[in-house]
């Protein structure tokens, strides 16, 4: 695993330019230092100190429209784990995998069109990775947040900046061709001009300015800066798994996902009835949660957990510092 002092060089500064970019990854470094507190000096030199090093990603990622998720948790082959993350990560379907703690070693988002049938993508998919021994798969029946936005609370004006966005749900046709070029390009540079973006579609900047915003106004597209929760700070990034009350379930689920630690609340079929990401700054908030948040909510029954150990893909996007991991090493 990464070492642990490799963040120890990111002070409070950096920690707001990170903060500021998770809340617009494509805001000019004039408007990031507004966010962050700092001078636009500063921030161009630190930002861009922080995207050489490798830390830190932006991204524009599609919302799938008209599909069905499965939150897939996997038991692995000794000594197959990272092996087995990488491939789960080069499959498209598969929106989100991590290393976690636990019974089960993977935790996975496949993302399927509907119709498509479930089957053939944990079959032929899943199923067919040479170092899977097995896996449980729950269909995700309702989301209720899902944001990128965790660590706004380290900006000096986090109160202003409002809520984060709300959950969106895409219409099947809501990005044409032209519109998944775009985001194609912005996929692998999230802050790429709209001027490289024309330049290298060959049409002019203003169409893709146009589309662009059309599609990040409605919230079909969104633009996510990726970090790793340890370089803000935090030492706590845990899956839960809830089971709750069903007449109790929506209340409990919209309860949560108030809460400014949490990052992903989602109804599931399957033992355990709901999913929630938390993020925390350390593990005694950690206790907090458990003790007091998750004791004091009516209607959770029980839950069990996994520390997130690597995060591997999210958004669609390979992380960059696990993308480091699993690349071949000189021999």
């Amino acid at each position: 695993m990464m070492p642990v002092d490799m963040y120890a060089h990111l002070d409070s500064t950096d920690r707001r330019i990170v903060a500021a970019l998770q809340v617009n990854g494509r805001a000019s470094w004039t408007d990031i230092a507004q966010l962050a507190g700092v001078s636009v000096n500063t921030v161009a030199r630190r930002g861009q100190q922080l995207f050489a090093a490798g830390l830190i990603r932006v991204a524009a990622v599609p919302l799938p429209g008209a599909t069905d998720v499965l939150i897939t948790r996997i038991q692995c082959a000794a000594g197959t784990q990272l092996s087995t993350a990488q491939a789960l990560a080069a499959m498209p379907e598969v929106r989100f995998v991590a290393l976690v703690t636990g019974a089960y070693d993977l935790v996975a988002e496949l993302v399927v069109p509907k119709g498509a049938g479930l089957h053939p993508i944990l079959l032929d998919g899943v199923q067919a990775i040479a170092g899977v021994r097995s896996s449980v798969a729950d269909l995700e029946l309702h989301l209720y947040k899902s944001t990128h936005e965790w660590s706004r609370h380290l900006l000096p004006d986090a109160s202003q900046l409002g809520p984060p966005p709300a959950v969106h749900d895409c219409a099947p046709d809501h990005i044409d061709a032209m519109g998944e070029q775009i985001v194609d390009v912005l996929r692998e540079d999230g802050r790429a001009s709209f001027q490289a973006v024309s330049s290298r579609l060959g049409v002019s900047e203003s169409t893709v300015r146009r589309r662009f915003e059309a599609l990040h106004g409605t919230g079909c597209v969104q633009v996510i800066t990726l970090v790793p929760a340890a370089a803000l700070g935090f030492e706590a990034e845990v899956l839960f798994w809830l089971s709750v009350a069903p007449a109790r379930l929506d209340a409990v689920a919209r309860e949560l996902a108030e809460l400014p630690g949490v990052r992903f609340v989602a109804a599931t079929l399957g033992q355990q009835s709901l999913m929630c990401e938390v993020i925390l700054p350390t593990h005694q908030d950690l206790f907090q949660f458990t003790t007091h948040t998750l004791a004091g909510i009516d209607g959770i029954q029980s839950w069990t957990a996994n520390v997130e150990l690597l995060t591997v893909k999210r958004g669609f996007v390979v992380t960059p510092w696990a993308a480091r991991q699993l690349a071949p090493q000189p021999s």
